[in-house]
């Protein structure tokens, strides 16, 4: 490779969506539960709501809204109402979107650790784009193992690599519901974020949050050092359109303005978050049976023999086999049609329709069978 290319990247591999990997032999039908988005599409007239709008009032030939005040101002009043009692109220100077989440990730490490010395802690397993994003951008990632049963944190030992790592941690990572594993934060992990130094960002990745309700809101919108990142692709089924959102304290948000590229967010994909919005109670419905149907799977799951399976606040299960080959399960699911992740030492299974699930359970027995 051409010395003007950075040596450390040339290492790395390019990321891969998951359903490139090798496909099923015979497989029909193909259930896609790899990925965590919604199983259920946009209702239909939605959907034709959504075409109407771009036929009579999108410019193909007109950039998008750079500014997104409209969007803001709709994802402020969503979050606000979406809130706890007593919260805080959200304003749109509270908020900046992203073309998903991952430019959110991506613009927080410019902020804080590109062109100096800055590393970022991250809890494994978790979201693999927060150590991937780093790496491309040269960032020292400080990775900590969670604990093997439980999946939370040993607080003393995070607390170490923070004081002992050689290059100053600017920020610190955190998911609730945690992926791939559901878990939520704890007490004794809120109370030791809430203990960092405000010279230490937090970022608490609320992508699961319509499922959970558990949320950090207050504190993001408190504390100066604090931001919450929350997504579009999941519970509001519009993972096509690669809308995700921001909400911090509006200092930190106009430093994320800064380093946003100019009109990041399509058009379309700004219609289209603004009409979920304003149906919002309409596409959220399908959250109880989501959650009914991920408990039906967890006490499914739980009866197989040889299994482990873990409680979940998501739209996910996460799951192993205790004596035959992970990575023979993975396979033998991916050739009969069930599409799931192989990740962390174990199966994250996204929560599909009653028909998905059943088809993924019998597949599953075949598996463990054969």
């Amino acid at each position: 490779m051409s010395a003007f290319i950075r040596p450390d990247l040339q290492e790395f591999s390019a990321y891969r969506s998951h359903a490139a990997a090798t496909e099923p032999q015979h497989a029909d039908p193909i259930d896609q539960l790899d990925t965590n988005e919604s199983s259920y599409d946009l209702p239909a007239p939605l959907k034709t709501k959504l075409a109407r709008e771009y036929q009579m009032s999108l410019a193909a030939n007109r950039y998008p809204d750079g500014d997104h005040g409209a969007l803001h101002r709709a994802i402020a009043a969503y979050a606000t109402a979406a809130a706890p009692q007593d919260s805080p109220t959200v304003t749109a100077a509270h908020i900046t979107v992203g073309n998903g989440s991952d430019e959110l990730i991506r613009s927080l490490l410019i902020a804080t650790c590109v062109g100096r010395a800055g590393s970022i802690l991250v809890a494994e397993p978790t979201f693999s784009m927060y150590k991937i994003l780093a790496q491309t951008l040269g960032v020292e990632v400080v990775s900590v193992a969670r604990d093997a049963n439980t999946f939370a944190l040993n607080l003393a030992a995070t607390q170490a690599a923070i004081t002992q790592a050689t290059t100053p941690v600017r920020m610190v990572f955190m998911v609730s519901p945690n992926s791939p594993t559901g878990n939520g934060l704890t007490a004794a992990e809120l109370t030791w974020l809430r203990s960092l130094p405000t010279d230490i960002l937090v970022v608490v990745d609320e992508a699961y949050f319509e499922f959970s309700q558990q949320t950090t809101l207050a504190d993001a919108l408190q504390r100066p050092n604090w931001i919450v990142t929350r997504t579009f692709s999941k519970a509001f089924r519009l993972a096509a359109h690669r809308v995700g959102y921001a909400i911090a304290a509006p200092p930190l948000i106009d430093v994320l303005e800064k380093v946003r590229l100019p009109y990041n967010l399509p058009s379309f994909s700004q219609t289209a978050t603004l009409l979920s919005l304003h149906h919002a109670p309409e596409i959220l419905a399908t959250i109880p049976e989501i959650q009914a149907e991920r408990d039906r799977l967890i006490t499914a799951l739980q009866a197989l023999p040889d299994w482990q399976v873990w409680p979940s606040d998501a739209n996910f299960v996460y799951c192993r086999p205790t004596v035959k080959s992970l990575t023979d399960v993975f396979t033998g699911l991916y050739q009969l049609g069930s599409r799931i992740r192989q990740t962390g030492g174990g199966l994250r299974i996204t929560i599909g329709t009653p028909a998905e699930n059943n088809r993924t359970l019998a597949h599953l027995k075949t598996v463990l069978a054969g």
